[in-house]
């Protein structure tokens, strides 16, 4: 085959890698852990070398929704329209243990779990978590995006579900 010049392989793999190093942020900060996720993005931090620096600040632009802090229930039909507003192939990163499960206490007025909200890919427990704990998770992000298998039908991406 090297003598026609001809390379031939799958465009998943080619587009997982470009998607995997050209993730457009949109943060959604409502509390304490925001300060956390701030940091990650300067210098001692960086997230600019995982592909993840510059947030978008619309959803329109974004494929990444960092939900970091508490979220009540006048807030979920805002986040819910967000994550709507977001194009194919979308991923979603929970930061912190209010934006996870709803903090330590059961609030009537805090939504426990923005899963009951909107679907998320990777949780970031701990109040604050880690700056450390933040770039893992962009890791993690980074290997299922690299890995997961993206198919084309009509306008649609049809990405594969997980059923429990």
């Amino acid at each position: 085959m090297a003598d026609t010049g001809w390379f031939t392989s799958r465009s998943d793999e080619l587009f997982g890698w470009a998607r995997r190093w050209s993730l457009f942020q949109y943060p959604f900060a409502t509390a304490c852990c925001s300060m956390e996720y701030m940091s990650v993005s300067c210098s001692h931090y960086d997230l600019d070398r995982f592909g993840a620096g510059w947030p978008r600040w619309t959803p329109r632009q974004s494929d990444v929704l960092f939900v970091v802090g508490t979220i009540n229930h006048k807030m979920a039909p805002v986040l819910k329209t967000i994550y709507d507003q977001m194009c194919e192939p979308k991923w979603v990163v929970a930061i912190g243990v209010c934006t996870c499960t709803g903090g330590f206490y059961n609030n009537y007025a805090v939504v426990q779990g923005i899963d009951t909200i909107i679907p998320v890919d990777i949780y970031i427990p701990g109040c604050p978590p880690r700056p450390e704990m933040i770039i893992d998770a962009v890791m993690k992000l980074h290997e299922k995006i690299q890995h997961e298998r993206q198919s084309r039908r009509g306008a649609e991406w049809v990405k594969p579900s997980v059923e429990a």
